[in-house]
């Protein structure tokens, strides 16, 4: 708590708005239900508008932000889904409607468990945002090939899930986000 306390001061104080952003995101059973991140990108650039991913070094993410993003803390505020019973912590990463509307039918199968805070998926495209940069049409490189990977790595899990395999997702995510931390400092 102290450390979730001191990051949303941070950011008020950065950006003088709001420290939380709040996203409808699908849940199971396809039900909506509204994510809680630490706010990591400017107000006064952030609309409805345009693609719901985030490509390379996105100008509006905010100073704070990029450290945030880059040691995954901007995820901790979801803590509060999982107490509420709309997330866990092993589990798909829960998909923006719009998205959610390209799914096949056999896609929409990771609709039938609560959505997570970290998956295999989530391991293997934790630099997804550079992967985009480089793409003339990021939302439809998305769309297109980056969405389905992970879907059928998702699938894939949902498969074998068992209380073993959520632990290593879990401790393999944990693993990921300091090497992740150390190269980014060196």
């Amino acid at each position: 708590w102290p450390v979730m306390a001191a990051i949303a001061v941070a950011i008020a104080l950065e950006d003088q708005d709001s420290p939380f952003y709040i996203q409808e995101r699908i849940g199971k059973n396809g039900e909506p239900f509204h994510l809680l991140k630490f706010r990591t990108m400017t107000t006064q650039e952030v609309g409805n508008e345009g693609p719901e991913i985030t490509v390379g070094m996105d100008p509006r993410i905010t100073k704070i932000g990029k450290i945030l993003r880059g040691a995954r803390l901007d995820e901790l505020p979801q803590l509060f889904n999982i107490l509420k019973g709309e997330m866990s912590v092993v589990g798909p990463r829960p998909e923006v409607a719009r998205y959610v509307q390209h799914y096949t039918e056999e896609q929409l199968k990771v609709l039938t468990v609560r959505p997570g805070l970290t998956d295999p998926a989530t391991l293997a495209y934790r630099h997804e945002a550079e992967r985009l940069a480089q793409s003339d049409a990021p939302e439809q490189t998305y769309i297109d090939e980056i969405m389905p990977e992970k879907l059928a790595m998702n699938l894939e899990y949902l498969e074998h899930r068992n209380t073993l395999m959520d632990v290593k997702v879990f401790v393999e995510t944990v693993l990921a986000v300091l090497t992740d931390q150390s190269e980014n400092k060196s």
